[in-house]
């Protein structure tokens, strides 16, 4: 229950709790929407529309193909690495009606992070886009998937469009390298040996696992997160309930340019808005921002969901500037610190103000979020509904409103645990539903939080957490490295960049370009270093561990000085 505190900190026609149960499954809530909004789109993107009745025939067809063309059973994992396409939502649907659990990977990443993260979950099928089935055909062979389908950029539009397009993408643009992946099938021929076939549709229970989501917790390597559909649809709930009075069902066009492997906008437009019945509009490649603001042209789009560094690149865009925002109602926030001249630039752009929220890849993720009728900047705004915070010291006991200390977040959003890693559990979650989150926040008088410090040594890197073990373990693998450390500097455009300091062995020489190649080579793209630098030692404790804050705090002094 909420308690007193928090009931009277939402604004009129929001309640302060939600009936997480109301839906026994995430399927049940597909099933609902895709028959009450048959006819009305739910997911574009290069040109092409799937309504919600055609999403849910396709994720039939793709269930009845994994049920009827392979021995994959009911609690199986299921690797997706796929970009913002319409393949997405079909195949991760399709997945759960077959009653497998959802494992979103990153198309980006290195084989190296592929491998571990194929492992570690135990994934015994893979569907990629062939943009980068060459690295999926380097570690297939040191993993246990069985299965693999292959999908083109633009395999669901019409045939003569996705023969143009699919042809560009790999002769014209060379995006796609060669690869020879013996038993892979084709998406397109999957989704046909389904069509037609009877679906054995899977009924999980609340408390079952739906997504594995890998993050690295508050520390360490990645871990999966075990995400139920409890908690994806309290969230998804949750959402909805602050969002109520501001979106209408079925009326909305909501621009998609954030990962949908990412869980920030899994859980918005995979989730919310299917159970609102609104249209997503998928943007595959949000870095073109040309491209983006030409494809923003076509729609008279109601809502926005972004970041900070999104939000500061497109309003340095002319193109985008020039575009008519007379819909625009709603923008959302999320994924990293919002930044006060990036939201008054926007504002001033858009005329529509953001909404800043914050959550945890362990919550969801929704912890909390700016009420669109009453926005502080600066803050991430009051807890959605059924949700509890609170602030604690280094001893666990709560601190007043007004003191910072760790926020800890309690909701039936919480996740059920990390994945085969009960250890790790039970330093973030405890056996009252507790959730520490790592970070540093103030309670103020008024219910509106305010992250204010990092307890952890976590890189925020446009919305995606980094951790320095990972990016050292690496280093460390360079010949010729003695002891290395990284941090993140703050940056205006990402929030946050990775500078490393790296120690060379006596008498070695290493330069800059050897150590930017090596990260390049084994990491992706958020993950390498911006800035190297060479010392002859590192600060250390007296009993060697390196001092990694010391380290931000010259960095802090020099960009004062």
């Amino acid at each position: 229950m909420i308690d007193n505190f928090w009931k009277d900190k939402y604004p009129a026609g929001i309640a302060a709790e939600i009936n997480a149960d109301q839906y026994p499954n995430i399927l049940a809530v597909l099933k609902e929407s895709c028959q009450r909004f048959a006819n009305k789109p739910a997911f574009s993107n290069l040109g092409k529309t799937l309504t919600y009745g055609e999403l849910y025939q396709l994720s039939g067809d793709f269930a009845a193909y994994l049920q009827n063309n392979t021995d994959l059973q009911p609690g199986d994992r299921i690797a997706v690495q796929l970009p913002n396409v319409l393949q997405y939502p079909i195949v991760v649907f399709g997945a759960m009606r077959a009653g497998l659990i959802v494992v979103n990977t990153n198309p980006l990443y290195t084989a190296r992070e592929m491998e571990h993260q194929f492992n570690d979950s135990g994934a015994k099928a893979l569907v990629c886009l062939a943009n980068m089935a060459h690295l999926a055909e380097e570690v297939l062979p040191r993993t246990g998937i069985r299965h693999v389908l292959i999908t083109e950029v633009a395999d669901l539009l019409p045939p003569l469009k996705r023969l143009l397009v699919n042809a560009v993408v790999k002769y014209v643009k060379k995006m796609v390298p060669a690869y020879h992946i013996g038993n892979a099938v084709k998406l397109n021929d999957a989704l046909a040996k389904g069509r037609g076939k009877s679906v054995r549709e899977a009924s999980p229970k609340a408390d079952d696992v739906a997504v594995l989501q890998y993050t690295g917790g508050t520390t360490g390597v990645a871990k999966g997160a075990m995400l139920t559909h409890r908690n994806l649809v309290a969230n998804m709930m949750q959402c909805k309930e602050l969002m109520a009075s501001n979106l209408k069902e079925g009326c909305e066009i909501l621009i998609a340019p954030l990962p949908l492997y990412h869980i920030y906008a899994f859980t918005f437009h995979c989730m919310a808005m299917m159970l609102t019945g609104n249209h997503n509009v998928l943007v595959t490649n949000p870095r073109d921002l040309n491209a983006f603001s030409k494809e923003l042209s076509a729609w008279k789009f109601t809502g926005f969901v972004g970041l900070n560094t999104l939000f500061v690149g497109l309003c340095n865009n002319e193109a985008f500037r020039k575009l008519d925002f007379s819909s625009l109602k709603l923008t959302l926030s999320g994924g990293m610190a919002l930044q006060q001249a990036a939201a008054e630039r926007w504002k001033e752009v858009t005329g529509c103000a953001i909404c800043e929220g914050y959550g945890m890849t362990e919550t969801s993720p929704v912890v909390s979020v700016n009420p669109f009728q009453k926005i502080q900047i600066g803050t991430i705004g009051i807890p959605v509904p059924s949700t509890l915070c609170k602030v604690i010291d280094d001893a666990g006991n709560e601190l007043p409103l007004g003191e910072r200390g760790e926020l800890c977040v309690k909701g039936p959003q919480v996740m059920k645990g990390y994945w085969q890693r009960q250890e790790a559990t039970d330093e973030i979650l405890d056996a009252d539903g507790w959730l520490r989150t790592g970070d540093v926040a103030i309670i103020q008088e008024d219910g509106y939080m305010r992250i204010v410090d990092r307890k952890k040594d976590m890189i925020l890197v446009s919305g995606f957490n980094v951790y320095p073990n990972e990016l050292e373990d690496v280093l460390a693998t360079l010949p010729g490295v003695l002891q290395c450390a990284a941090i993140g500097v703050p940056d205006e455009r990402s929030g946050e960049v990775i500078k490393v300091f790296v120690v060379p062995r006596p008498g070695v020489t290493l330069t800059k370009e050897q150590v930017v190649k090596h990260m390049h080579d084994n990491l992706t793209g958020y993950k390498r270093p911006k800035y190297v630098e060479f010392r002859e030692s590192l600060p250390t404790t007296n009993v060697g561990k390196i001092l990694r804050r010391e380290l931000r705090d010259e960095e802090l002094k020099k960009a004062r000085a």
